[in-house]
């Protein structure tokens, strides 16, 4: 984390693309042209605009991207609202990294890999799977089961086309919630979806996506016998300051923002049901 961990640093969007209707992703340098920080998969970080406002983001970029950071962003209120109507060559605020990161090099190397994501959901996930792509010999094989309401909801469809179920080793599973004329592909919820996979209970899961989502994907790996410290998720609502001093994110003894948002279901079971 920067020295200066409640102090901004100005960065410029040098780039902005639309994932979805209400989905853009903005890529951001500092002032110099460079990425403005180093960070960890599953890592946020705070953007701002003096008078709208300031919000906590998933960096969606992987850290293997030594030129510039990526954030995926939902327009669902008015920092978002905002971000959605600037243009490329706009200058914002940025601070962090925040929070703890995925266990990408110690409890996850030479692991299967399942990662599971809805929705926008997708998004705290794309930085922990692109940097299992670039160190691909230190894993194992890795399935990937993503859905959304519809085909224009899937966020990074194309990339996911053109790379992610190219390469060798990586399993890419999409569906989406009902069925429409130009799509040939799966159609489900996502929890269900992941039942049928079947998936061996050896494998370890990564999930981000709606807390409903999430909350019968869980009970259907239970069913199926996966341990409960095999299975990580990232909590990223009531998130405010970053650095666990407002306690918007309080819940038990942890700050979601400070010792999270990375977290085992093992842990979250020692902590108060209030996610």
């Amino acid at each position: 984390m920067r020295r200066e961990a409640l102090i901004p640093q100005v960065v410029q969007v040098t780039d902005i693309r639309r994932d979805t209707p209400d989905v853009k992703t903005f890529r951001v340098v500092d002032l110099d042209g460079r990425k403005p920080f180093l960070h960890i998969p599953g890592q946020c970080a705070m953007l701002s605009m003096p008078g709208v406002g300031e919000a906590l983001f998933s960096i969606t970029s992987s850290p293997t991207n030594e030129d510039y950071l990526e954030f995926s962003i939902k327009k669902c209120g008015c920092v978002t609202d905002w971000l959605h109507a600037i243009e490329p060559g706009q200058q914002v605020t940025l601070r962090g990294p925040y929070g703890n990161g995925f266990p990408v090099d110690t409890d996850f190397a030479g692991k299967d890999l399942v990662f599971v994501a809805g929705g926008i959901g997708l998004a705290p996930l794309r930085s922990v799977i692109n940097y299992v792509r670039c160190y691909r010999d230190r894993y194992g094989t890795v399935d990937i089961v993503y859905g959304s309401r519809s085909k224009a909801d899937l966020v990074d469809y194309q990339e996911i086309l053109d790379e992610w179920c190219s390469e060798p080793g990586i399993s890419v599973h999409l569906t989406i919630d009902n069925p429409q004329p130009d799509w040939d592909g799966h159609v489900g919820f996502v929890p269900n979806f992941v039942k049928e996979l079947g998936f061996d209970t050896g494998k370890t899961v990564v999930m981000c996506g709606p807390p409903i989502m999430i909350k019968f994907t869980l009970a259907g790996l239970m069913e199926q016998g996966f341990p409960r410290d095999q299975i990580y998720t990232t909590l990223e609502l009531r998130m405010k300051c970053g650095l666990g001093r407002c306690g918007r994110c309080n819940i038990g003894d942890k700050y979601v923002c400070k010792d999270g948002p990375v977290f085992r279901l093992d842990q979250l079971d020692q902590l108060p049901d209030e996610y």
